[in-house]
């Protein structure tokens, strides 16, 4: 058995339910906001982007495609997501010849302040609490062969609610085969992609702090003092937003100056159900000058009672002493009745 064989039924030994049903668990993780994608490109193609990545962002969608950066990179991304909820991405990326590639990332996820309410005082105490997620990530990726690259990250995830907080540790695997299949270039990089990830295996989280520590009356229908017993409520605890992706990638047009590429992901999340993302892009190329590109994409087909529309994208990079760049890019995506949401992306490499 080849190497990419056994990778390939590893991945698929994971989706195989043990019961051999498949059971609706929508609402049962906690941290979702590892759900949402990172960068302005992938978000744009529906995130459709597991056999497409090749950049910083890579860290997130799939680490295998750490490999395709050929230089130190930069990756800033804001996302003001729904009712005043910010959503912010830091990452880079080292080259290291003869090693691989090194990358680090961080997504912070700002809730704003909300007002404290308790059965006394239902339209708030004058207090205000703060909640946040935040998730740092390390990742080694490498070319094993000119054509195929493995990936890994280690994730640490924490979320804050006023004075109690979770934390979990998880680990995120990907692959990524350039073939010359349908390459009308004659090159691997131009041919039919395929690309596989599973995201967020790791430990559960439970909330502690001084907030679970409450009085409790143990006797609330005698008299006396038992209302002044210290009382510890004892949250659940909650899986992480488990995610296999598996797709292609195409690109049935390639000139000297136009690539149009399109690409399909198919989506098996452990609380939701199965799903497909499409996406399209088409990057056109002033020699020496910049790269214009414009996406567009649909995610979550098939899905069960979706709220998604349509994905849309532009960018631009940028090149500047010799085969340096910055990049900056902006992408839309629909939210059904919960509105529109935009995020914006800026990318360096030096």
């Amino acid at each position: 058995m080849t190497l990419i064989a056994k990778i390939t039924f590893l991945f698929v030994l994971m989706l195989v339910p043990v019961n051999g049903q498949m059971i609706n668990r929508y609402g049962t993780t906690a941290a979702n906001f590892l759900e949402i994608g990172v960068g302005s490109d992938g978000n744009a193609m529906g995130e459709a982007y597991v056999a497409v990545t090749d950049g910083i962002s890579s860290i997130y969608w799939n680490p295998a495609g750490l490999a395709n950066v050929r230089k130190p990179s930069a990756l800033f991304m804001i996302h003001p997501w729904l009712v005043d909820i910010n959503m912010l991405f830091s990452g880079a990326a080292l080259v290291v010849p003869g090693v691989g590639n090194f990358g680090f990332g961080i997504t912070q996820m700002n809730y704003g302040e909300m007002d404290v309410t308790t059965l006394e005082y239902q339209e708030g105490t004058g207090e205000q609490f703060t909640a946040s997620d935040m998730a740092a990530s390390f990742t080694f990726s490498r070319k094993i062969v000119s054509w195929f690259s493995f990936g890994s990250s280690i994730k640490y995830i924490r979320s804050n609610i006023w004075h109690s907080s979770a934390s979990s540790f998880a680990l995120d695997l990907g692959v990524l085969v350039n073939t010359d299949f349908l390459s009308f270039t004659g090159k691997d990089e131009d041919g039919l992609n395929i690309g596989m990830s599973i995201a967020n295996y790791g430990t559960r989280m439970q909330f502690d702090g001084i907030d679970i520590y409450q009085p409790i009356d143990i006797s609330e229908y005698e008299e006396g003092n038992y209302g002044d017993v210290a009382g510890q409520f004892r949250p659940s605890e909650w899986e992480l937003p488990l995610i296999f992706r598996i797709g292609v990638a195409l690109k049935p047009i390639v000139t000297n100056t136009t690539k149009i590429l399109i690409a399909i992901d198919a989506l098996h999340p452990n609380n939701n159900s199965e799903s497909i993302n499409f996406g399209a892009s088409c990057d056109y190329t002033i020699p020496g000058v910049a790269i214009l590109s414009v996406k567009g994409g649909m995610k979550a087909l098939f899905m069960d009672s979706p709220q998604y529309g349509a994905t849309a994208g532009v960018g631009v990079e940028m090149f500047y002493l010799g085969n340096r760049s910055v990049s900056v890019d902006y992408a839309f995506k629909s939210i059904g009745i919960l509105g529109d949401v935009h995020m914006y992306t800026v990318g360096f490499s030096f």
